[in-house]
């Protein structure tokens, strides 16, 4: 029987013209703040305070690029991110696999009370102020460590992990390998990690993210310029230019300064995300799978 012959019932079609309507209304309101961000950057300032860009830039240029690339800093704080997202997120890689795989062994003894443990970090803490005693008496302050040891481990990425090892690694694999004479590292090493790349590029990409936005430790940890990543430096181009109008000579310079402050807004939105959505597609094709087998326990 041909089946690709049976006509869709009127209910099936339009329920097929409905979703692909929502999806593409859904899509619309996703790209546009997009385009509209992209466009403001490279517009005119005035017309960007004076509400006249819509969707496609008015009278392109590249001063808010170039008012942000001129400031001294932007090359290490860039260098700088890139060091802590890399360094940072091999650590949370690492931390986060050592923790899962073993709480997802069913032979582990006491691993319930050490997942309680885990959890009960996630509903108290000792606070800011704890925080920052603990990394000055560690001797952190103003190194890189500061940046990259207080959130070393996330436990919601450890219980997404975990599930994903209950769920994907088979305990009679284990069995398997033991009678070949595997070890517990050999057969992580060799087994776990290389069955895990789904929930590895989603783990990966959580911590990275986290990491390259990361502002507040800075703020903290950081008095000395040169080891400022460019979140900061970024923020501090918007600050500088974000000046009152009571503290300048004239009105005019008011406003040249009120729309230079706004576009450097939307250029500064562009410069710190355009890294990230160079490094999403090549780990988008795990994202999905990971997230949704390591969100549910079977």
């Amino acid at each position: 029987m041909d089946y690709t012959s049976i006509k869709p019932s009127f209910g099936d079609r339009m329920f097929t013209i409905i979703n692909y309507s929502l999806l593409s209304l859904f899509f619309l309101m996703v790209l546009y703040p997009l385009i509209f961000i992209l466009s403001a950057s490279i517009s005119d300032p005035s017309a960007v305070v004076a509400g006249k860009v819509w969707l496609w830039p008015v009278k392109p240029n590249l001063m808010g690029y170039e008012a942000v690339f001129k400031h001294k800093l932007i090359g290490s704080g860039f260098l700088n991110s890139l060091y802590y997202t890399v360094l940072g997120t091999i650590i949370n890689v690492i931390m986060t696999l050592l923790a899962a795989y073993p709480l997802a062994r069913k032979d582990f003894y006491g691993k319930n009370v050490i997942m309680l443990l885990f959890v009960f970090t996630t509903m108290f803490s000792g606070g800011l102020i704890p925080g920052y005693l603990i990394v000055k008496d560690l001797n952190m302050l103003n190194t890189v460590w500061a940046m990259v040891l207080p959130g070393a481990l996330s436990v919601w990425n450890v219980i997404i992990t975990r599930t994903y090892f209950q769920t994907s690694i088979p305990p009679e694999m284990l069995e398997a390998a033991q009678i070949d004479g595997c070890n517990d590292f050999k057969f992580v090493w060799k087994i776990v990690i290389p069955l895990s790349g789904p929930i590895i590029a989603v783990i990966t990409l959580f911590y990275a993210v986290g990491h390259w936005n990361q502002f507040f430790s800075a703020l903290i940890f950081l008095d000395k310029q040169h080891m400022y990543p460019l979140q900061i430096i970024l923020r501090d181009i918007l600050i500088q230019n974000d000046v009152s109008a009571i503290m300048l000579s004239d009105i005019q310079d008011a406003a040249r300064r009120e729309a230079l402050r706004v576009l450097l807004k939307y250029s500064l939105i562009v410069v710190s995300t355009v890294p990230l959505m160079l490094v999403y597609p090549f780990v988008q094709k795990h994202f999905v799978k990971g997230v949704m087998i390591g969100s549910l326990k079977g």
